[in-house]
């Protein structure tokens, strides 16, 4: 009986020792398995997912980098555009390849015009990327500041500069007249002669592309007061001789003047409209009328201060002036 169970032992330990075996075999077979990255061959098939101008597009590519991708698919990139990742970066399934397109741009500011690529989504944003153009807070742009550029745009810059400008300015002198009663009534004269003031005048001035299109006075400050000038004029007449008669009237010389058959050339009367008191001096520069009474044949400028022109005649008062 005891070599039997001498065996049975054996038998026990041997199978003991081919479990352990296996385990210790399969335990390396599944961590080498975990540890062995999984490799794919660089011709495969892979989705790649294109973003160009804000549109997607799926594919499928065998490239292996950025530039042979865009190979690939025949697209083709601008001097300007932009491609992330760079071209010589590696794609692999699931990449992304974004496209941002420049888009061209011209500016004109006043006479100056220029073509500008731009990557930016506004007219502000595109206009402060070019170093070449300055836009200040209160210039204009058209379109608007915030307007979605597009390719082929084009936008007008107006610089606006607003100054404050200060200039001394003249008041003008008013004229007034006045009438002396002992001075000769062909005497005019000068009794206080007017002087200009001067203020300070305080202006908001806007420019537009350094042309001037508006001032407004903010402020005024009265240096000096104008001086008023006074002209004196005579009223004295002196008469001598008077004659009653009719006054008709004529076209002349357009002027204060009368023909007269006797006093002498170059005399002064003053003609009194007997119905109505109005009266006019007149210088005697022709002669005439001749007839029916008249005494005195008006220019048509002087017969209208003292009667109608439709009326024709008028009964009047004539005075020789002597001085």
């Amino acid at each position: 009986m005891f070599p039997k169970k001498r065996k049975s032992k054996k038998r026990i330990i041997f199978s003991a020792l081919l479990i352990l075996l296996g385990a210790v075999f399969f335990r390396g077979k599944f961590f080498q398995n975990i540890q062995t990255p999984q490799i794919f061959s660089d011709s495969e098939n892979k989705k790649i997912v294109l973003l160009d101008s804000g549109l997607s597009f799926e594919m499928i590519s065998k490239a292996n980098t950025v530039e042979e991708f865009l190979k690939e698919q025949k697209i083709e990139l601008a001097q300007y555009d932009v491609v992330y990742p760079k071209v010589e970066e590696k794609v692999f399934g699931g990449t992304s390849v974004v496209i941002q397109r420049a888009k061209k741009i011209t500016v004109k500011e006043g006479e100056r015009k220029q073509e500008i690529f731009s990557l930016k989504n506004t007219v502000e944003e595109a206009i402060w990327e070019n170093k070449d153009i300055a836009l200040g807070d209160d210039d204009i742009t058209v379109p608007s500041r915030k307007t979605l550029i597009k390719n082929g745009m084009t936008i007008v810059v107006t610089h606006v500069v607003i100054k404050e400008e200060i200039k001394n300015e003249p008041i003008a002198f008013k004229t007034t007249t006045n009438e002396d009663a002992k001075l000769g009534w062909r005497i005019t004269k000068t009794t206080q002669k007017g002087e200009k003031g001067n203020r300070e005048v305080k202006y908001k001035v806007v420019y537009h592309n350094d042309k001037e299109i508006s001032r407004k006075i903010l402020e005024k400050n009265v240096n000096k007061e104008p001086v008023d000038e006074i002209i004196t004029q005579g009223t004295l007449v002196k008469v001598g001789k008077i004659h009653t008669g009719v006054a008709s009237w004529y076209a002349y010389t357009g002027t204060l003047s009368a023909a007269n058959p006797w006093l002498p050339m170059g005399s002064y009367v003053r003609v009194t409209n007997k119905d109505n008191g109005k009266s006019v001096i007149v210088k005697i520069n022709d002669r005439g009328p001749f007839g029916n009474g008249r005494i005195i044949d008006l220019d048509k400028v002087a017969f209208e201060k003292i009667a109608p022109l439709g009326q024709g005649t008028a009964e009047i008062k004539m005075e020789v002036i002597t001085n």
